[in-house]
């Protein structure tokens, strides 16, 4: 099979300089007046509910060190700093823009900073902490995209390609690269096994998943494919893809690590008024806001989170 690699890490690195039209879950919760934090059940900013809902989780109050990898504008970790300042706290980051951006909003004395490719990270930096956070971004790690057989351009080094399926097939049984259309979240599935290496206690993951699926309640105002493989996002400058939480699931798994997956809804409920059936139900939306309302609950429900707790935690 034939792959070429996507990588965002050029354009993360040295062209991206602004995030206004890449608007985040967590970002679209930041504004005290957002139309996205009136229909939650709950209207507060995305880390406080992803905080409390931790809590109920995982001994969040035992948790004295913490890592953000990817940390956007640094909302969330504020968020976390704010509910429990005991915590030391470092952001490792790939793009100098955001990086610059959370020393910004981020109290210094709290927090160290890092201009990193998590990827490069020796794995003896990562075994000091006990709660590890990449929040929507594991689809901009590198992924293996199945290029069709006729194509001339030489795409990735066949063996590098060959020995790192052959090592993830084997060690978590996995199947990758069977389907010759399947894209493959290499750089995810690194990080992933990458962190539980490291003997992390706590992980949490999150991102558009290829896998979720439009549950039973809010199937009569929301539709959307589940395809199982991952897919690609076309965004300015660069590509994603969704990232198949089944595989990082196994892997965590297999190495000693027990899982919880669900939905942003698990943690942002959403208050299914009148106002927010009638936004969904639209065929065009009327006003700027109805729009708002119908991607951000499409954003409920279409991304995934991942908890892993290290198998000697309780």
């Amino acid at each position: 099979m034939k792959y070429f690699i996507n990588s965002t890490a050029e354009y993360h690195q040295h062209d991206l300089n602004t995030l206004g039209w890449e608007l985040t879950v967590c970002n679209s919760l930041e504004p005290v007046n957002s139309p996205c934090r009136r229909i939650l059940s709950s209207p507060d900013s995305f880390g406080c509910l992803l905080y409390i809902f931790l809590k109920t989780i995982i001994p969040m109050d035992k948790v004295d060190t913490v890592l953000e990898i990817g940390g956007g504008m640094g909302y969330l970790m504020r968020d976390f700093l704010s509910l429990n300042p005991a915590m030391r706290a470092k952001m490792i980051d790939i793009s100098p823009f955001l990086l610059d951006k959370q020393k910004e909003v981020l109290p210094s004395s709290k927090v160290d900073f890092e201009l990193a490719d998590i990827l490069s990270v020796p794995l003896n930096n990562l075994t000091g902490f006990d709660l590890v956070i990449m929040n929507e971004n594991l689809g901009d790690l590198p992924t293996l995209v199945a290029a069709q057989e006729n194509q001339n351009d030489s795409g990735a080094p066949t063996d590098r390609i060959d020995a790192k399926l052959d090592h993830f097939n084997k060690q978590y049984n996995l199947h990758l690269g069977m389907n010759q259309s399947e894209h493959i979240n290499i750089g995810a599935l690194e990080t992933v096994e990458k962190l539980c290496l490291a003997g992390i206690r706590y992980i949490y993951l999150s991102e558009h998943s290829c896998e979720a699926a439009v549950p039973e309640s809010m199937q009569a105002y929301l539709s959307f494919n589940t395809p199982g493989i991952p897919e690609m996002i076309s965004l300015k400058g660069h590509q994603e893809f969704t990232i198949k939480f089944s595989c990082l699931q196994k892997i965590a798994e297999m190495l000693n690590y027990k899982a919880r997956r669900g939905a942003f809804a698990d943690f942002l409920p959403l208050d299914l008024s009148d106002k927010v059936k009638t936004a969904l139900r639209l065929a065009t939306p009327y006003n700027d806001e109805q729009e708002i309302i119908r991607q951000f609950v499409y954003d409920l429900y279409k991304y995934e989170y991942l908890i892993l707790i290290r198998g000697d935690e309780s």
